[in-house]
């Protein structure tokens, strides 16, 4: 038997918690430097800021992907609001689920926003909560 849904708003709480530990520690990783890009039209180099963003997505990547599979389905965000991810049926999520439901997050995050809206706000009409990660990944964030 599936445990009860757990609450949007802790839900909410959770990642919010979680997404500020990734960022601590990415920090060191995601810095700003330039590039050099030729512009054709107005004939010469021009410096732009790079922002890389792909050190931080994997490091966000693996905090969600080794937490969800080896700590109970809970990352530190969800634990401190009581909180796991499992299986649609209700058992523990496997280690190839988790990593689906963090590739389909990953990937809508990388969408410019739009994606990553979409994804959290399906949440909110969905009548088991879940996101679009969770519908791909067939699982469900129950109370621990």
């Amino acid at each position: 038997m599936t445990p009860p849904l757990a609450g949007r708003w802790r839900r909410l709480f959770s990642g919010i918690l979680d997404e500020i530990i990734i960022a601590i520690v990415s920090v060191p990783f995601s810095w700003n430097s330039w590039t050099y890009v030729w512009d054709s039209s107005r004939g010469i180099w021009e410096r732009i800021p790079t922002q890389h963003v792909f050190l931080q997505s994997v490091i966000a990547f693996l905090y969600f992907w080794l937490l969800h599979s080896y700590w109970n389905g809970q990352t530190v965000g969800k634990k401190l609001f009581g909180m796991r991810v499992v299986q649609e049926n209700g058992g523990k999520a496997t280690v190839g689920q988790v990593a689906i439901r963090e590739a389909v997050r990953t990937v809508l995050s990388w969408l410019c926003c739009i994606g990553a809206l979409l994804d959290l706000g399906w949440i909110l009409f969905d009548h088991r909560k879940q996101a679009l990660h969770d519908k791909a990944a067939k699982t469900l964030v129950v109370d621990a």
